[in-house]
């Protein structure tokens, strides 16, 4: 890049939010130990929160998470309420908030029908269940003081019971681009409301070699494309022909074709990818979307997770 063409792209990056978005985590087995050094790194460095995945245990992950931290805010991302009774739950979450001096939001949600059919699990109805599964959250008698209960969402209607039921509402892989009109299903008072939390998950890739970072983010996002409630979110944000094609794909047996047809539009609206000025301009345009509280889920096109992390790290410095 000519001296001409970097000074402008220089002043674009200073001239952005210096806020610090969170952070996904996630338990996996043989680097617990060091995902709680990441955490303690991500806190002395400010970033906003850290976000367990369901993958692997993100429960136990967050009571860890209240003994290894002192300050960062931190939460699931969420916790499958239909793996552990209300009650059971309710207990657990109310000890987490009170080990962690309150920094803990318990983020929970019913998952997806394919993955809890391998857990031997039922999905109900999404929404009802979702309300009763809250209302016996806070009706657990003799659990103390229960943390935010943030509810996972992708379309309007669970948007609008988050906002109802719920301290916040938290989505993951959803298009930057329909985030406004999904936030228009919150109640006015809520939408208005600054402690009302409003977070993302975003598949992040940050290198030089654009495509390279983009082809693992469709590697990503592979999975959830397999998912008939993301499809249909999809289609709700406008892409119903990418999914349409998606879903002929599919019916063909044709899974490995599922990359070739993530289009550039569709990876860009629904994560980050690219170099260190695209990324962050990405993220300033997720603020602006509405989102309060971005997580980004680091990858590398150069290694593994912790390498992702150093990436990630080095970025935001």
């Amino acid at each position: 890049m000519k001296l001409e063409e970097s000074v402008p792209a220089l002043a674009s990056l200073l001239a952005m939010s210096t806020s610090l978005p969170a952070i996904a985590l996630a338990a996996v087995p043989g680097r617990r130990k060091k995902t709680l050094d990441l955490a303690v790194e991500c806190e002395k460095r400010g970033y906003a929160g850290l976000y367990c995945a369901s993958f692997g245990d993100a429960v136990g992950l967050c009571e860890a998470l209240a003994f290894a931290t002192e300050r960062i805010p931190f939460g699931t991302a969420i916790a499958n309420m239909y793996t552990r009774q209300v009650s059971d739950y309710a207990v657990t979450a109310a000890l987490i908030h009170e080990l962690s001096d309150g920094r803990f939001q318990f983020g929970i949600g019913v998952s997806h029908t394919p993955m809890n059919a391998r857990l031997g699990v039922k999905t109900g109805k999404p929404l009802a269940d979702t309300r009763e599964f809250v209302e016996g959250l806070r009706a657990t008698p003799r659990v103390g003081e229960l943390p935010p209960i943030v509810v996972a969402a992708l379309r309007k209607k669970m948007v609008a019971l988050a906002g109802e039921i719920g301290d916040g509402v938290v989505f993951a892989n959803v298009a930057r681009s329909h985030v406004s009109e999904s936030l228009g299903a919150l109640p006015p008072a809520k939408a208005a409301d600054p402690d009302f939390v409003v977070a993302d998950m975003i598949p992040t890739c940050i290198s030089d070699d654009r495509e390279a970072a983009a082809a693992v983010n469709r590697k990503t996002l592979t999975m959830y494309l397999m998912l008939p409630n993301y499809r249909n979110y999809w289609k709700e944000a406008g892409y119903v022909e990418e999914m349409e094609a998606v879903e002929k794909a599919l019916e063909a047996k044709e899974r490995e074709r599922l990359p070739e047809l993530m289009t550039e539009k569709w990876l860009k609206d629904v994560s980050l990818y690219g170099s260190v000025a695209e990324v962050r301009e990405g993220l300033e345009a997720w603020y602006e979307a509405g989102v309060k509280t971005p997580i980004l889920v680091p990858s590398s096109a150069n290694g593994n997770q912790m390498v992702a992390f150093e990436e990630l790290f080095a970025a935001f410095d």
